[in-house]
């Protein structure tokens, strides 16, 4: 026996990060949640599995029409044709749409109920297989659904399951359970959703996180898929990752330590992302840059936002323009001198570096800095205003205490640095 346990599909889920910016492919990102989940559908066929499991959040919150919900039934009915069985329940996406509820659905997709757990048993060859799961009825479950799930004697238990669990901070705590209760309810699989990254918790029983099938944004990076899942001689092995994205999220983070001019970032950058697109498997790559490291060319990055992405984004079209896409760029490097440094000179600079030291704190030297500021901003057009640049943001926002002790080091370095430039 096969089958396969994917969850949070979100289809038609907005890609976020790539939309704005011109080079991006907006083709392939507005469909690529479809076709990850059809690459889904395409390995169910291909490994002959038995039934698919989708433990919640098939759908996103927000349909824009019917066409989303025609995608999964033509999915579906793909699966049927094969007389491969599916087995749904909703998440807490799901649940917030009428749509959802009201959709046909081919007879081989069997939705869980919500008012109660609900049991569906099957027999695949000389095996009885008992499926377990219990839908959201609305978005916001917050009661324990897992208390009362019940085995059925004689059968391989599998439940599905759509909660954060425990330990999930960046997830809404619904349908909260503890990974104990999970393996003391005598299950032999925990299909779970709602958390997006895959994990394997337990191996006896198996409990697992499949994740999501496609990553978004930024936050969701590396590979994406679901989990195939054997049984042999009536054992579950250990599931197998199936990779079914299309597109893919990496955070870069690079330590330009060495590097003394922004040009010279500029190529580290470049070979550090034809590394990643090679680690890769072939699918297109959206980073987002993240610079560190006390760096001679720290000054030459602070405050170049701007110059700073027209040159990465040269440099990823000339690694590969096709499947390599800058999301963003952080700098977070440091200046080479350090503050004690500084201040053991006893000099000019380093009163400056004490003067600045106390600025943030002073709300009078923070509120003739901001007078100052106003102007300026209300003058700036609204192009330059929607640009990624913290320390516009943080000027916007009145935070001018953080400014200060950002710019500070960086002004110091600057005229430390002065004398051996010249």
């Amino acid at each position: 026996m096969k089958f396969i346990h994917a969850a949070d599909i979100h289809l038609d889920s907005p890609m976020a990060g790539l939309s704005a910016h011109d080079e991006a492919p907006v083709e392939l990102l507005r469909t690529a949640t479809r076709s990850a989940f059809r690459n889904l559908i395409d390995c169910a066929l291909a490994e002959q599995v038995d039934f698919v499991l989708l433990p919640g959040d098939v759908f996103d919150t927000a349909w824009r029409d019917f066409n989303t919900g025609m995608f999964f039934v033509r999915e579906m009915a793909r699966l049927n044709a094969a007389n491969v069985r599916a087995f749904v329940l909703r998440g807490n996406h799901d649940a917030e749409h009428e749509m959802t509820r009201s959709l046909p659905l081919p007879p081989n997709v069997h939705v869980f109920r919500a008012d109660r757990p609900d049991t569906r048993q099957i027999v695949v060859g000389d095996l009885k297989v008992a499926i377990h799961g219990q839908s959201f009825r609305q978005a916001a479950t917050t009661q324990n659904l897992a208390a009362a799930y019940a085995p059925v004697e004689g059968c391989l238990n599998i439940a599905m399951l759509h909660t954060a669990l425990e330990g999930h901070a960046a997830h809404a705590h619904y349908a909260p359970c503890t990974l104990d209760q999970l393996r003391n309810l005598g299950m032999h699989y925990w299909a779970l959703g709602h958390v997006h990254e895959w994990d394997v918790l337990s191996e006896a029983p198996w409990v697992a996180f499949s994740g999501n099938l496609q990553g978004r944004n930024v936050r969701e990076c590396g590979p994406r898929g679901a989990l195939l899942v054997r049984c042999e001689h009536g054992e579950l092995q250990r599931p197998d990752r199936l990779l079914v994205d299309v597109v893919r999220w990496q955070l870069a983070r690079i330590d330009v330590s060495a590097a003394t001019t922004r040009a010279e970032v500029v190529a580290q950058v470049g070979e550090f992302l034809e590394q990643l697109l090679s680690d890769a498997d072939g699918r297109p790559l959206a980073c987002r840059v993240v610079l560190t490291g006390r760096s001679p060319a720290h000054a030459e990055l602070f405050g170049q936002a701007l110059a700073l992405r027209a040159d990465l984004v040269a440099q990823a079209m000339i690694v590969d323009r096709d499947h390599l896409w800058i999301e963003g760029i952080r700098v977070e490097t440091q200046p080479v001198l350090e503050s004690a440094t500084i201040a053991a000179r006893a000099d000019a600079l380093a009163d400056l570096q004490a003067l600045l030291a106390n600025a943030s704190a002073d709300p009078q030297f923070v509120s003739s800095l901001a007078r100052d500021f106003d102007p300026l901003l209300a003058k700036l057009p609204p192009d330059v205003l929607r640009q990624d640049v913290p320390a516009l943001h943080a000027l916007r926002r009145g935070d001018l205490a953080a400014l200060i002790e950002e710019v500070g080091p960086t002004l110091i370095d600057r005229i430390a640095r002065e004398p051996h430039e010249h």
